[in-house]
């Protein structure tokens, strides 16, 4: 018999990206399979949200911090995912 295992959740994270680089975040992030989902929420503040893998978090987290240190990310925030409603 075959039991059925819960896949876990991505791990969640807001951030503000610069309006005129946000092209540049989103290519590289997409240029790692598996790393992250990202988009926009807010248009007029320019806040993203990423759903990234949880295995691959630190990595993630390794990244934003250099474009935070360059200036494209700000306010970055893991936060409970909005998308889990539980049991």
């Amino acid at each position: 018999m075959k039991v059925f295992q819960r896949m876990p959740y991505s791990v969640y994270y807001q951030a503000i990206v610069k309006k005129e680089l946000c092209w540049h975040l989103t290519a590289i992030l997409r240029s790692y399979e598996h790393l992250a989902f990202d988009r926009t929420i807010d248009n007029a503040t320019s806040r993203f949200e990423f759903f990234v893998s949880a295995d691959l978090e630190d990595y993630f987290v390794r990244l934003m911090d250099y474009f935070i240190e360059q200036g494209i990310v700000t306010e970055l925030q893991k936060l409970p995912n909005r998308l889990y409603l539980g049991e």
